[in-house]
C-alpha cells in the first residue's frame, strides 16, 4: 500500500498541541470509538487516528487474507503510519488488540514510543494451566459458529455483553461498526486474535505502560489485567475504570478521558 497506506486507512490528525497522542481503536470498531474522547486532548496533542485494516470504514479489498494471519502486519501498519507522518516519539493509547499491537511495535521500535496506555489488554484471551483469561476452547468455538451461521444474530447479542454498562447510545454504537464489518473479516479476525498468545513476550516491553482496566469486563478478567501488570518488563501502572465493559471510550467516556490524562501525565 506504500504511501497510499494513509488514506487507505484512513488517517487523520487533529489537535494543535506539540506531543503527539496516538489513538489506537479495538476489534469491531473504528477511530469514530474516539469521537468523545479526542477533543479532551487536542487543544495539549497533535492526535493521529487510523483505522485498522480490518475495520469496516476500510475499503475490504485491502484486508489480505495471506498478510494479516498475526499482530506482526498490524504492528508493520502503525510504524508505516508513524514514519510517513515523520514521529519519532509519541504517547500511544490502545483499545483490546490494539493495545497488543502497540506493545509488539514498541518492542521493535522502542524509541518511537514514550509511553503506552493499554485499555482492555489481553496477553492471551484462552484459559491454560495457572493461567485464566477467561475463555475454554469449546466456548470460543461456540462464538466462531453462531457469527458464521447468523451475523446479525451474534452481533445483537454480543454487543450489550461487550459494552457492558446499560447505555444504549454505547450498544447502538458498537453494534453499527460490527455490522459495518465484512463477516468474512470479523471472523477470521477474531480467530487471529483468541488463538494469539504474547505472554512470551512481554518481558521486552520497556516502554512505561500503564493498564486501564474496568471494573468488570466481559472479554479481559481482571486476573488478566494483573497478569499483564506483573510481567511487563517497563515500569507499569494501573488504574481501575469505575464502570463495567470492555468499550468504555463508547460507554463511560468523560471517566475515561479523566483517567487517561492522568495516565498520560505521569
Amino acid at each position: 500500500m506504500g504511501n497510499s497506506l494513509l488514506e487507505a486507512l484512513n488517517v487523520r490528525v487533529v489537535g494543535s498541541g506539540e506531543k503527539i497522542l496516538v489513538l489506537a481503536h479495538g476489534f469491531g470498531t473504528d477511530q469514530s470509538a474516539w469521537q468523545r474522547i479526542w477533543p479532551y486532548f487536542s487543544p495539549s496533542y497533535r492526535i493521529i487516528m487510523y483505522d485498522l485494516v480490518c475495520a469496516g470504514s476500510v475499503n475490504p479489498d485491502y484486508f489480505d487474507f495471506r498478510k494479516y494471519t498475526s499482530l506482526d502486519a498490524y504492528v508493520d501498519d502503525i510504524i508505516n503510519i508513524l514514519t510517513a507522518l515523520g514521529v519519532d516519539r509519541c504517547y500511544y493509547v490502545g483499545h483490546s488488540v490494539s493495545a497488543m499491537i502497540g506493545l509488539l511495535a514498541s518492542i521493535r521500535r522502542p524509541e518511537l514510543f514514550a509511553k503506552l496506555v493499554l485499555i482492555g489488554a489481553s496477553p492471551r484471551f484462552l484459559n491454560d494451566k495457572d493461567y485464566h483469561g477467561g475463555f475454554e476452547p469449546g466456548e470460543i468455538e461456540k462464538v466462531f459458529s453462531a457469527m458464521e451461521a447468523n451475523y446479525e444474530a451474534w452481533v445483537n447479542g454480543f454487543a450489550p455483553l461487550a459494552v457492558g454498562a446499560d447505555v444504549p447510545d454505547a450498544i447502538r454504537e458498537f453494534s453499527r461498526t460490527l455490522f459495518n464489518m465484512r463477516p468474512d473479516i470479523t471472523l477470521f479476525v477474531s480467530r487471529t486474535v483468541f488463538f494469539s498468545d504474547f505472554r512470551g513476550v512481554l518481558g521486552l516491553v520497556k516502554t512505561p505502560c500503564c493498564i486501564i482496566q474496568t471494573t468488570k469486563d466481559h472479554s479481559v478478567p481482571a486476573s488478566v489485567a494483573e497478569y499483564l501488570r506483573s510481567h511487563l518488563g517497563g515500569r507499569t501502572t494501573m488504574e481501575t475504570l469505575r464502570t463495567e465493559g470492555h468499550l468504555p471510550h463508547l460507554s463511560a467516556p468523560h471517566l475515561l478521558a479523566t483517567v487517561l490524562r492522568r495516565a498520560l501525565s505521569r
